[in-house]
């Protein structure tokens, strides 16, 4: 690892200062991510800006009766939340499918949403890759790529994103607060990732000094409770997804009335699976109209040699997801 400065900051606005004024700066929280980019060097910031210490660690009720969540809340405290448990159940879920008890202690909601994509020859600097050197090539097409993207990518990139987090809060419409040098932004989860398009060097459209603050939850109602997330992985913990779903829905005598879907591992952002929603909306809640809805989204699918499994894993883990929150009575079940 090379040498590099620290500083803690007290304020958003030094934090944002410091970082901005030198492009080799970055803002550090947990670190679970970063710190590991950095052994690998694929990373290497000349200074680090701490901003643990900064008020951004509360979770509290907004005006409109949803959820404020602090850019610092660490991954573990949220999802042990009273509220999130009873009237966000997805995200909670998703929480706890994500890394180990140790890593979600330390990691905090901003980092989580600022994840790198994942992909073995962007963290081996020994190999091309156009996330970290733009123009030098994607070998993951023609190597290995089983874990890589089926939706939305490019010829110059296949990566994925890793967060089971970020999944939720896509099902949940959570709007991500940033203070940046350029003022204060409000971004849905699809304002805040990008697609890899020909420069996949960028995951976010973040500009260099902007700060993830905190992530607001619209107010939960019927829909939002009756939420479950399902994660496909190759261990029973600790891994990284191969395919996973979030989803909400409401029932009306048998007919769907409202409906909400996200699917993991299988982009370079959560994807939000709206040609499914609309094709549901209205239909009988039935494993049936179920698959096909999730067969109109992945329709766009373009997969490779080794990652066309993630069609059908992508269709169970939805229609099995789907089936068992509208048949669930007197609230969610858990996602296993």
């Amino acid at each position: 690892m090379k040498p590099f400065g620290y500083r803690s900051v007290r304020s958003t606005a030094e934090a944002v200062a410091s970082v901005a004024e030198s492009r080799e700066a970055m803002f550090l929280a947990g670190g679970t991510n970063l710190v590991d980019l950095m052994r690998l060097g694929v990373v290497s910031p000349a200074r680090l800006v701490d901003v643990t210490r900064l008020p951004m660690d509360q979770i509290e009720p907004t005006g409109e009766g949803g959820l404020r969540i602090g850019a610092a809340v660490r991954n573990s405290d949220l999802a042990a939340h009273p509220q999130v448990r009873s009237r966000y159940p997805v995200l909670s879920q998703a929480l706890l499918a994500g890394a180990s008890g140790q890593l979600r202690n330390r990691a905090t909601v901003g980092g989580n949403l600022l994840q790198r994509t994942r992909c073995l020859y962007f963290q081996d600097v020994a190999k091309p890759c156009n996330k970290r050197r733009p123009g030098s090539g994607c070998p993951a097409r023609e190597g290995i790529h089983r874990d890589l993207a089926i939706l939305g990518a490019s010829q110059a990139c296949i990566a994925t994103h890793p967060s089971d987090m970020a999944v939720a809060l896509c099902v949940l419409d959570a709007v991500v607060h940033v203070v940046g040098p350029g003022g204060q932004r409000r971004l849905t989860l699809d304002e805040l990732y990008r697609l890899p398009g020909d420069d996949p060097s960028r995951d976010t459209t973040l500009a260099h000094g902007d700060l993830i603050t905190s992530v607001v939850l619209p107010p939960a109602g019927p829909l939002l409770a009756r939420s479950g997330y399902r994660k496909a992985r190759d261990r029973a913990s600790y891994a990284f997804a191969l395919g996973s779903v979030a989803a909400a829905i409401q029932v009306h005598e048998g007919t769907v009335t409202d409906v909400r879907l996200a699917f993991g591992a299988v982009a370079h952002r959560p994807w939000r699976a709206r040609a499914a929603e609309a094709a549901l909306r209205g239909r009988p809640a039935t494993a049936e109209e179920f698959a096909v809805a999730v067969d109109v989204e992945l329709s766009a699918a373009r997969t490779l040699r080794d990652n066309a499994f993630k069609v059908p894993l992508s269709r169970a883990l939805s229609v099995e997801t789907l089936t068992r929150l509208a048949r669930s009575e007197g609230g969610p079940e858990g996602a296993g």
